[in-house]
């Protein structure tokens, strides 16, 4: 079992910047691949980004592209997402996820760990 817990949520003007972190523990070597995903109000969870151990291989959604930036730091087991350049339309839920293996690329239902999400709020 992988155990996430996500902060550094908040509230943030649009045009800023925001940090969100995941800390994992328990059985960390089913968490090679993690991802943040969001969901917000009336909408479907989309997947933000994901990144491997290695932190070779990264994905990001269009919509985040070269305003999000995901990272890790193995040592610590905590990945991050740096949010910068906020929208209104970023307002969601946040939430981190891991799994084992396999791709960067892999559907939300491909994941096994969740944690509880953290709310992003960007005022316009």
């Amino acid at each position: 079992q992988v155990q996430l817990v996500e902060s550094g949520g908040g509230l943030v003007q649009a045009g800023g910047s925001l940090r969100v972190s995941c800390a994992a523990s328990g059985r960390t070597s089913s968490s090679s691949i993690m991802g943040w995903f969001r969901q917000a109000p009336g909408k479907e969870r989309e997947s933000v980004a994901a990144i491997s151990w290695s932190t070779l291989h990264t994905y990001y959604a269009e919509s985040v592209k070269g305003r999000f930036t995901i990272s890790r730091d193995n040592a610590k087991n905590t990945v991050y997402l740096q949010m910068n350049s906020l929208k209104p339309e970023d307002t969601a839920v946040y939430y981190c996820a891991a799994k084992p293996g396999g791709s960067v690329y892999a559907s939300q239902y491909d994941y096994d760990y969740w944690g509880q999400g953290t709310q992003v709020t960007v005022s316009s």
